[in-house]
């Protein structure tokens, strides 16, 4: 084999491989990093309002646009292409005795360990977006919509935002206390607020 046909044959390769990539993929990856992040549950019950809450949060996917930024998603967050999140559902905790034990029991923490949210597309202009997305609980998985605020600095993106749900849409029994006497509404709110932080320079 000739060096000439050689050379053909490894630039069509690269091609090929290329075209093929999928988009996820080819997107560029930003270096944004989760800095912070805060997931909450606030629920009542025929005794008394709870909210459980964790610091626990894993940023598992972001990616922009080929050719972005950390500055240009910053300035324009509806150009993210890829972005989820993964609680850890046996570090969600609340100020009330034996909730605790009985919430990581109801969200099957043994069986599905984290919670996760992917966001699909963000829409809409200024300070407040819709973002579409998919939450998956207990090994459930819905879709959602949501309004997010969106604030930001020279390096930073903020964006938080709430949902109400219920439990039994994703299949879980509202947890019980003494011997069935306190008994958990299955209507919850789930609130977050991410931080994500650009390097020094970028």
């Amino acid at each position: 084999m000739t060096t000439r046909l050689q050379a053909a044959l490894t630039t069509f390769a690269i091609i090929a491989g290329l075209v093929a990539m999928p988009a996820s993929i080819a997107s560029a990856q930003t270096p944004l990093t989760l800095s912070s992040a805060t997931v909450s549950f606030d629920g009542t019950s025929n005794v008394h309002d709870f909210t459980a809450s964790t610091k626990n949060v894993r940023l598992t996917s972001l990616a922009i646009a080929r050719g972005g930024s950390a500055a240009s998603l910053i300035a324009n967050p509806t150009t993210v292409e890829a972005f989820e999140i993964a609680i850890k559902v046996a570090s969600l905790a609340s100020n009330k005795d034996g909730l605790d034990k009985n919430m990581h029991k109801a969200l099957k923490a043994t069986e599905f360990a984290d919670i996760t949210f992917r966001l699909n597309r963000l829409e809409g202009s200024g300070a407040v977006l819709k973002a579409f997305g998919a939450l998956k609980i207990a090994g459930v998985e819905k879709d959602i919509v949501m309004d997010v605020k969106v604030t930001t600095t020279a390096d930073t993106l903020t964006v938080s935002g709430q949902v109400p749900l219920l439990m039994t849409d994703y299949g879980i029994a509202p947890p019980k206390m003494m011997l069935g006497a306190l008994r958990t509404n299955p209507k919850v709110t789930v609130k977050f607020e991410t931080v994500l932080t650009a390097p020094a320079t970028y």
